[in-house]
């Protein structure tokens, strides 16, 4: 059976729109989406990313959080038939405070799979208190049980297979540790890229304050360069059919344009199809 790639609705929040893109629209609340990803099809089901702990959490960071009962993990995962201890590896874009913060609801013999960079950033100081106390120190608990943790050192391996048709790469975005979740799909390869893009639509398809045609804006949340992080998105754009990042729908591309949306599966028939741009030399 071919790989699919369901998306889990884990609630919204509301934060600053300056957030999502360097400097736009500052003071605008905006509400967007929080997603993980559930990857079925293969030896047993994945994963990737879990949401945050709860509601009142978000106001750690200054936002607010909206999950409602239907967005409780176990509630997403039965949707498709299955139960916390069906899942055999949660995958980690990375550690932030929506990204991990129902991995203790999964037994110890479900092994949490992030870069080893990331675990070590997160107790670091930088980007505090985006890496919650609980969060953090539930998963250096699994360090010390056994099966419970799988580290991969992407900086040195370049990519490591998590299963046939999965594995991970280093996102070199976003955070000093995130990594990429690639997937073989039928339709082409697809990528579960965490926050290394917030907004397509403001970063590249309308994409604001820029005046090179193919140029990425950045997002304004990151802990490395702007260039790094340019470089990236750039990287996404030309590797992959399908992009699917955390807060906004996945899209599809083609010859480094987003050319559709992604749906709640892929792959999957698009919920809309954008016009290609076409580019005439001057």
């Amino acid at each position: 059976m071919a790989l699919q790639i369901h998306v889990l609705d884990y609630g919204d929040i509301e934060l600053e729109t300056s957030f999502l893109v360097l400097g736009h629209e500052c003071g605008r609340t905006r509400r967007v989406p929080v997603y993980g990803f559930l990857i079925t099809g293969g030896a047993y089901p994945i994963v990737v990313d879990t949401g945050y702990r709860d509601n009142a959490i978000m106001e750690s960071l200054g936002m607010r959080g909206l999950q409602f009962h239907d967005n409780m993990i176990e509630n997403q995962l039965a949707k498709h038939g299955l139960k916390m201890g069906d899942i055999r590896y949660v995958l980690h874009t990375h550690l932030h405070i929506d990204h991990a913060g129902k991995d203790d609801l999964f037994p110890m013999n479900t092994t949490v799979v992030l870069n080893r960079r990331e675990l070590e950033f997160s107790v670091s100081g930088i980007m505090y208190p985006q890496y919650p106390k609980p969060d953090i120190l539930h998963l250096v608990e699994r360090v010390y049980e056994d099966d419970a943790m799988r580290f991969l050192d992407l900086e040195l391996t370049g990519a490591e297979e998590i299963m046939p048709g999965v594995w991970c790469e280093p996102a070199g975005a976003h955070t000093e540790g995130s990594m990429n979740v690639i997937v073989e799909t039928a339709e082409g390869l697809a990528c579960i890229c965490g926050d290394v893009v917030y907004d397509f639509n403001d970063q590249i398809v309308k994409h604001v304050r820029v005046n090179n045609y193919m140029e990425p804006q950045v997002t304004g949340n990151h802990s490395g360069s702007k260039r790094a992080e340019k470089a990236a998105f750039k990287k996404l754009m030309n590797n992959y059919t399908f992009v699917l990042p955390t807060h906004d729908k996945g899209a599809k591309v083609e010859h480094g344009q987003v050319v559709g949306r992604t749906g709640m599966v892929v792959p999957g028939p698009l919920t809309e199809t954008l016009p290609k741009r076409e580019w005439f030399p001057m």
